[in-house]
């Protein structure tokens, strides 16, 4: 299937020509937290949450200022409030302290923010930045990729998402990288569901090894 990865691609692009990033944000700080509330929660539920709390703490001033009370009471639904209110005013901290109060553009720089680790700098660099220095591997990413052969299923089993990323990016063609993650997600949640893939409706299900059709 790994040979067959300029196919998949154009077939993905075909059936989603506009897939982007599915979480609401005005700038690359708002995006960057937004991230950090999408660990073990989902864009819908975080789409929900952000909109007030971004009026009330709109820019990193205003997280670093907030008691860790004031944000845990607006990201609440989304789990792991506690932790994730942490990270965001350390990070909202840091960039005031470290970065003028900039999101920094460098793999390398946005790993050093508390709750930060490579696949939110990589949302971080691509729909923040237009810079893709890496694949964005969830669990949609990890798991249609295994279905389709893309890596190991050992890998995709583990949710092993530096493994993942590292053999896509042997495949995937550079320029496709970004693109290509965000048409991944789609599939995942559009057609190729974790519990019951709807296989007759795939596009890639005449070249898919997971194929039930």
């Amino acid at each position: 299937m790994k040979n067959n990865i300029s196919e998949i691609i154009e077939i993905l692009e075909k059936t989603y020509p506009d897939a982007k990033i599915e979480l609401n944000f005005g700038d690359t700080f708002q995006l960057l937290v937004a991230v950090i509330l999408s660990a073990q929660c989902t864009d819908v539920r975080v789409n929900q949450v952000t909109p007030a709390l971004f009026e009330k703490l709109p820019d990193a001033k205003a997280f670093s200022d907030a008691t860790l009370d004031e944000i845990e009471k607006f990201i609440y639904s989304t789990g792991f409030y506690r932790a994730k209110a942490k990270n965001i005013k350390g990070a909202a901290e840091k960039i005031i302290k470290d970065f003028g109060g900039k999101v920094p553009n460098k793999m390398n720089e946005l790993l050093t923010l508390p709750g930060v680790a490579r696949k939110t700098a990589n949302v971080v660099l691509s729909s923040g930045f237009g810079k893709d220095e890496g694949i964005v591997v969830d669990t949609h990413v990890a798991r249609v990729s295994g279905k389709l052969g893309l890596v190991p299923k050992k890998l995709a089993i583990q949710k092993n998402a530096v493994k993942i990323e590292q053999e896509l990016m042997k495949i995937v063609p550079k320029s496709k990288w970004g693109k290509f993650s965000h048409m991944i997600v789609w599939h995942g949640r559009r057609i190729c569901f974790a519990r019951k893939p709807n296989c007759k409706g795939c596009p890639l299900n005449k070249i898919c090894p997971s194929s039930e059709v």
